[in-house]
């Protein structure tokens, strides 16, 4: 009758094995519970990561993009100016001079301007006053070229026809005065150094050819000489000389020097002793 006691014993082991078994699911189902948690958790910290990461590229970019923009904006408009006229510029003041001078019989330059394209005698922007600018355009129009189709080569040197294919870059405008001091007008392709163009001034009158000629005679200072002495006092490139009395009615080379800022300053040289009697900026 002993039979009946392995039932009781495998009913006790069948329920400890399902308490063991509802215990095991419950921490199963924690683990998972708090593994979705960490997942979750990485994945917004790497998405962060990710868009931190992209954003330093952006940063590290910006200062010098703004810094060069800044820099151009930082120039004024007659600064911008000078800086394209003299990246195009190839022909030197000196050599303007050397040109000029060669033009003229006997000829002295007493004044020297660079100008651009389009530039008249005094400096108004008007193409159609530029006999070299008007060349320029006929010839552009024209599918072939020549020179006949320029209104300037007729009665011009064969220097200044040959020149005149370039006739629309910047120019070297000199006016040169003959012993007598009558006055010519001298214009040079400042990229080729030819010749474009060469007058002589019909304004003048006698009393203007005299005070030329005294002047003339006074200036002990050559251009180049007084060039010299205003490079010495400001680094550059010389743009213009002149040879006229200042306020105090003293005889100078007015020299104008573009530095690397691209301001102008114009300095004083005395034309008969060669020393320097004032300068000035121009900031603009």
């Amino acid at each position: 009758m002993t039979c009946d006691s392995p039932p009781e014993t495998t009913g006790f082991l069948r329920s400890h094995r399902l308490r063991a078994a509802g215990a095991a699911g419950v921490l199963l189902a924690a683990a998972l519970l708090t593994g979705c948690g960490q997942d979750s958790g990485d994945s917004s910290t790497g998405t962060a990561t990710s868009e931190a990461a992209r954003a330093v590229p952006e940063r590290t970019t910006t200062p010098s993009n703004s810094t060069s923009a800044s820099a151009t904006a930082a120039l004024t408009e007659d600064q911008k100016e000078r800086k394209t006229l003299l990246a195009s510029t190839k022909i030197t003041y000196d050599k303007a001079v050397t040109t000029a001078e060669g033009a003229v019989s006997g000829g002295k330059v007493v004044d020297l301007d660079l100008k651009g394209p389009g530039k008249s005698d005094d400096d108004t922007d008007d193409e159609s006053a530029s006999p070299s600018a008007s060349a320029s355009l006929s010839q552009s129009a024209s599918p072939s070229g020549s020179a006949s189709a320029s209104p300037t080569s007729t009665g011009a040197s064969p220097s200044g026809a040959s020149a005149s294919p370039s006739a629309g870059g910047p120019e070297w405008v000199a006016t040169v005065a003959a012993k007598d001091g009558t006055e010519h007008i001298v214009r040079i392709d400042a990229v080729s150094g030819k010749v474009v163009k060469s007058t002589e001034d019909s304004d003048q009158d006698s009393e203007d050819k005299t005070t030329t000629a005294d002047q003339i005679a006074k200036a002990k200072q050559t251009p180049r000489q007084a060039a010299k002495a205003a490079l010495a006092k400001t680094k550059g490139t010389v743009t213009s000389l002149e040879l006229d009395e200042n306020d105090k009615n003293v005889l100078v080379w007015s020299v104008d020097v573009v530095g690397k800022d691209w301001k102008k300053t114009t300095v004083d040289v005395d034309a008969a002793t060669g020393s320097v009697t004032g300068q000035e900026t121009d900031t603009d």
